[in-house]
């Protein structure tokens, strides 16, 4: 059961500090570092003796507390009486010393507070209490403030917990609200006793005892039982000592101090954390994120650049070569952009496009997008994580701009001159070398005429002269063909706009994941782990 406690307890302070780790500065500083005093105060504990329990009797001026040390350990050793200690260093009596030496240096008890018990009375048997380290502390209502202080930290680092009042103090406020109420949940390693008994005849004793059993359960010490001592009288003493040798014996009650206060500061921790987070793959569902960025980068202005390019290449290569040297006098839409490099896939690394800047309204419709992003990453969140999610959902302007840009300058627009273009422009040279053949045949004959030559043979094509078939059938192929061009440039131009403009999108996309939803991803992605973490923390409790 040692060994399983132990495992318990260190499984449990690996799973809370892998939730403070995920958690960062979004769960509240106070319980962070409360859980990281822990998780330090218990890899301290583990490595120092776990044979010996430590037990602190903790009381106010004049309850005994002394006295019942004395009586406990049946030496004497704690200075008895109604005048104020005069140290504020607590005094340990051991039960068997050896290996104890580093955990009271831990303790930070001085070599001359400390007692073997066993070489100061050793009647040969095997004491229950072996392995005790009794502790008697200042008084907690010292006027001294150095006492107080020093009862704080000591009470920060003991297994059990013995609080000893008497029928004078035992509804004292300094008690319960400084002490016992702050230990709610230590139920297994605190023990109250109410000394003095001898004082008060058996039927008062009976209901001051059940009053202080109310006081302790108001405190949140529900299972703690309420003893009766009177130290000078011997009463209630050798249970109390049966308690402590219980406590001795199981060798357990330093895991079990420790898996209380883990419970304390898990809980701590974990009103900082939502039940739930919303599934960061549906962040940018609806926003518009997307499209936003898109307008802000330029996008519709390159997939018109785009389509542009398109109708003037398919006229410039394979138009009516009457017209064609027309539109070669129009620039370039892709190179006023100057994204024309990507027409030979040689982008420069670092190039930058002649995108006009994004428009306010652009800027504005961004700012909405990211704003619905955090708004749909905050819900169900606690207000640090929603600090934390605007916080990352919130892009800094020249960098995102110029990561859109460098993103549409890198992008594959698919502007290579399809094959078709080369074909019909082969077909429309042939048709003005026929159609030039033809004038040019023409005027032989006519020339011929007109100087009254002899006439040569002209051939025919059913009912037509070859060169009159020649110079109207060129002509008006070509020009019927470069209509024909027109039309599907224009069926292209769109086909090559939507698929520039998906292009885009996707490296768009890339960039709203890079700079916007990854880091708000990243928030949820650790509160998630810090609540699965925190989920194992407390799995393990027993």
């Amino acid at each position: 059961m040692k060994r399983r406690a132990t495992l318990d307890v260190a499984a449990r302070a690996d799973a809370l500090g892998l939730a403070l780790d995920c958690a960062g500065h979004r769960v509240e500083p106070e319980a962070a570092r409360a859980a990281r005093t822990v998780l330090s105060k218990l890899d301290e504990r583990r490595r120092l003796s776990a044979e010996h329990t430590v037990v602190a009797l903790a009381g106010a001026t004049g309850s005994g507390k002394s006295s019942l040390f004395n009586a406990l350990s049946g030496l004497d050793l704690a200075e008895v009486g109604a005048r104020r200690p005069t140290t504020s260093t607590a005094s340990a009596c051991i039960w068997g010393a050896d290996g104890a030496g580093g955990l009271l240096e831990w303790l930070g008890v001085p070599t001359r507070h400390r007692v073997d018990h066993s070489s100061a009375l050793d009647d040969g048997r095997c004491d229950p209490l072996r392995g005790l380290v009794l502790l008697d502390l200042p008084d907690h209502d010292s006027t001294e403030l150095a006492h107080r202080l020093e009862v704080d930290r000591l009470i920060e680092l003991v297994d059990v917990f013995v609080w000893v009042t008497d029928p004078q103090k035992y509804a004292d406020a300094a008690l319960h609200r400084r002490y016992l109420a702050r230990l709610a949940g230590h139920d297994a390693v605190t023990v109250v006793v109410l000394n003095q008994a001898d004082r008060l005849p058996p039927a008062a004793l009976e209901q001051c005892r059940r009053d202080l059993q109310r006081l302790v359960e108001a405190d949140g010490l529900r299972g703690v039982d309420v003893l009766t001592t009177s130290s000078t009288a011997g009463q209630g003493v050798d249970r109390l000592r049966d308690v402590l040798a219980s406590a001795v014996g199981r060798h357990s009650a330093w895991s079990q101090r420790l898996s209380a206060d883990l419970d304390a500061v898990v809980d701590a921790v974990a009103a900082g954390v939502g039940a739930d987070e919303t599934d960061p793959d549906t962040l940018a569902e609806g926003t518009g994120l997307v499209d936003a960025l898109a307008g802000a980068a330029g996008v519709p202005a390159v997939v018109q650049a785009v389509e542009a390019d398109y109708r003037r290449g398919a006229q410039a290569t394979a138009g009516w070569p009457v017209t064609r040297w027309a539109r070669r006098l129009r620039p370039d839409p892709l190179r006023r952009l100057r994204l024309d490099p990507q027409r030979k896939g040689a982008v420069p690394t670092m190039a930058r496009s002649s995108l006009p800047v994004a428009t306010p309204t652009a800027r504005a419709r961004v700012e909405l997008a990211t704003r619905r992003v955090a708004d749909r990453a905050c819900e169900g969140l606690p207000q640090r994580w929603q600090d934390a999610a605007r916080a990352a959902a919130v892009p800094p302007g020249d960098d995102l701009a110029d990561a859109l840009d460098q993103a549409v300058v890198g992008t594959d627009l698919g502007v290579r001159a399809p094959l078709w273009w080369r074909a019909v422009g082969a077909l429309q040279a042939v048709l003005v070398v026929a159609a030039a053949i033809g004038v040019g045949w023409l005027i032989a004959l006519g020339v011929t005429g007109w100087l009254q030559l002899p006439q040569p043979r002209t051939p025919y094509l059913g009912p037509l002269p070859i060169p009159t078939l020649c110079a109207v059938g060129g002509v008006a192929l070509g020009a019927l063909t470069g209509v024909i061009v027109r039309v599907l440039a224009a069926r292209g131009a769109r086909r090559r706009g939507k698929r520039a403009q998906t292009r885009l999108h996707t490296s768009i996309e890339q960039v709203a994941r890079a700079r916007v939803l990854g880091p708000v991803e990243g928030v949820l992605r650790d509160h998630r782990e810090t609540r699965e973490h925190l989920a194992g923390a407390s799995a393990a409790r027993r």
